[in-house]
């Protein structure tokens, strides 16, 4: 019943918006951060998406985007502020000024590389401390691993091609 369901919704939405396609395309992506100097890099990440892409010029011109609640002051009852923004001011004003200042600059690339490595491979985002703390948390390796074969450790004291020629 529930696919049927899902079925028969996409195919209003395609009709109704001129579109194709399934509604999702693609699995969901996703990473965990929870560092401070990631996550307001990650909301420029996010609401300059379809800037990259050339969907449009400016985050504010996107729909779907929180840059106009974050940025311009726009009601949303869908967001909630994160501490990281709420410390960017201490009114909303100045919230919405500093957050607009975050945008004046071109995203690192180096960043934009990282978040997209951590999103695609469901990584942990953020310093190798924080790594950690979240591996020895979860149990798992939550970083990328060396591809490969994992060498062969070698005992220098009993293998014979360590040991002088006589």
């Amino acid at each position: 019943m529930m696919k049927r369901l899902g079925q028969r919704y996409v195919q209003y939405v395609n009709r109704t918006y001129r579109r194709s396609g399934t509604l999702w395309e693609g699995r969901f992506r996703s990473c965990l951060t929870r560092e401070e100097s990631y996550v307001l890099g990650c909301y420029r990440y996010i609401e300059l998406n379809p800037v990259r892409a050339g969907m449009l010029e400016h985050p504010g011109e996107y729909r779907w985007s929180s840059y106009r609640a974050n940025a311009q002051g726009e009601t949303c009852s869908a967001l909630s502020a994160h501490e990281s923004y709420r410390a960017l001011g201490t009114d909303a004003q100045a919230r919405q000024r500093a957050y607009r200042e975050l945008f004046r600059c071109q995203l690192d690339p180096g960043l934009v590389d990282e978040i997209r490595k951590a999103t695609n491979g469901n990584y942990a985002l953020g310093s190798p401390r924080f790594q950690d703390q979240v591996a020895k948390a979860l149990g798992r390796r939550v970083v990328r691993g060396r591809s490969g074969r994992p060498k062969k450790e070698i005992d220098t004291a009993t293998d014979d091609r360590f040991r002088p020629h006589r």
